[in-house]
């Protein structure tokens, strides 16, 4: 992340250690139950993965934690192992595999990440974990929620997933309009919860992410464009 990232911004107390006490404790509880139960069922996800794609089984990638501390984040792959292409991807890309669409639409990859919140890196409920690269294009209005620490679920991930990613009419360049328009959109809904992170309105989106992931509910919502593409 750049120095402006780390030192220029201004930052809210709320938005760097929102994760107090309570919550920190619920972090603890949830993550050691899911990581039991759910563990069998990574261990199967993995095999397939395995067996359809080969390896690695896991994702690894550094991103950018608490306080701009960089950590390596674990999730299954859902993608081929290809040499380039856009950090910021499709609902359409065609480098996902065919187990990791279903993986990706309902999430499933991300249960590795539980690990984190056990470690104390990430929280359940926060904004997205965001790479260096991205973070470090950031707009300058945004950058403050780099240093806040990032989570398993949360109002940006759940309203604005993967297909928000859908370029519209006008758009060419997909991490140009992930930047521009969905960031300071995500950003924006982080920051209002980030605001009043109280022990109910955690709940409230542990319980909305339990109803998309089992398919009970759809929290998406359509992202409204209020820029066009600059750099075709």
């Amino acid at each position: 992340m750049s120095q402006r990232t780390r030192t220029h911004t201004p930052v809210r107390r709320s938005e760097v250690d929102g994760v107090g006490p309570v919550r920190r404790t619920l972090d603890i509880l949830v993550a050691v139950v899911l990581l039991l139960l759910v563990s069998p069922f990574v261990a199967v996800i993995a095999v397939l993965i395995l067996v359809t794609d080969g390896r690695p089984v896991f994702f690894r990638q550094t991103r950018i934690g608490e306080l701009g501390r960089p950590f390596r984040l674990y999730k299954l792959r859902t993608m081929r192992v290809v040499a380039s292409g856009p950090e910021v991807t499709t609902q359409r890309d065609p480098r996902i595999t065919r187990i990791g669409a279903f993986l990706r639409r309902t999430a499933i990859d991300e249960l590795p990440q539980l690990w984190h919140v056990l470690r104390g890196q990430m929280t359940l409920v926060g904004p997205r974990p965001e790479s260096d690269s991205l973070a470090s294009r950031y707009p300058a209005s945004c950058q403050a929620i780099l240093l806040a620490r990032p989570g398993l679920t949360g109002p940006a991930q759940l309203h604005y997933r993967e297909r928000s990613n859908v370029l519209p009419e006008g758009w060419s360049d997909v991490e140009a309009y992930y930047l521009q328009v969905l960031v300071p959109i995500r950003v924006a809904a982080d920051q209002e919860y980030l605001a009043d992170p109280s022990l109910r309105r955690t709940i409230h989106y542990l319980f909305l992410t339990a109803l998309f992931v089992t398919g009970l509910r759809d929290p998406q919502r359509t992202v409204v464009q209020t820029a066009s593409d600059t750099s075709s």
